[in-house]
């Protein structure tokens, strides 16, 4: 079984098994292994692997050492950003570039996603084109909800004018086949992205702007208990949002 939380964080880091292999000083093909097979490293080999990679070597590998008192991880956890601002660009486009079937976006604003990463409208256009069906749900700058968030994150009247700003990058995409695009107007307890299984999970911390928060990426598992938890409030908060004419 491949090991898909090395996978996102070589992908997040931007590193290559060449590059991590050549980091620590092994073939290649070992940390292909390490990632296609699922095998687990060596602690000598794990330690500096993980160090290169800036993540913890018991998050990459929770069997690296059998018998320690580890908290168990829910298998549907692919990887932790401790803020969004860590995310780059490319894994963005990665994240939304490999949907098939559906994208999903709810959140107040997010402009982040027109502002940083190349061509995302054209990128949904292609997605819808091909068949795969694009929700967007953005704050409607009216609600009280939102008037009070940007007071809570000291945005003031900032969040107002960002969610009117999101509306009007996301309009040349209104009229398209597989697009719909919603306000809404709910107290929004985290920012949800999906594409097609998996999950990016923004969560929202009092005070904070949402990119000084964590996030979480997801992928359903087996139950799918956590993944479908956000997906059923995704649905909820759509079918109480407004179509945008």
């Amino acid at each position: 079984m491949a090991n898909e939380r090395l996978r996102a964080t070589m992908t997040a880091r931007g590193m290559t098994a060449e590059k991590l292999a050549a980091a620590i000083g092994i073939d290649p093909k070992t940390v292909e292994r390490w990632v296609n097979t699922g095998r687990v490293p060596y602690a000598r080999l794990a330690v500096p692997a993980a160090e290169a990679l800036q993540e913890d070597a018991m998050f990459l590998w929770p069997n690296l050492h059998q018998g320690r008192s580890a908290r168990a991880l829910s298998p549907e956890l692919v990887a932790i950003y401790g803020q969004r601002a860590e995310m780059a660009p490319a894994v963005w486009f990665s994240f939304f570039e490999q949907a098939e079937q559906a994208i999903d976006v709810l959140v107040y604003a997010a402009n982040h996603l027109q502002e940083s990463v190349p061509g995302f409208n054209d990128l949904l256009a292609d997605k819808a084109a091909r068949g795969c069906a694009v929700r967007i749900a953005l704050g409607d700058p009216d609600s009280p909800n939102i008037i009070a968030r940007g007071q809570e994150e000291k945005f003031g009247h900032g969040i107002e004018s960002r969610c009117r700003l999101a509306l009007m990058h996301y309009r040349p995409l209104l009229g398209k086949r597989n697009i719909e695009i919603r306000t809404h107007g709910t107290t929004l307890y985290n920012s949800i992205y999906r594409s097609d299984d998996e999950l990016l999970i923004n969560g929202h911390v009092w005070g904070v702007n949402a990119f000084g928060a964590p996030v979480w990426h997801l992928r359903r598992g087996k139950s799918g208990t956590m993944v479908n938890t956000y997906r059923d409030s995704f649905d909820a908060v759509w079918e109480r949002a407004a179509p945008v004419a």
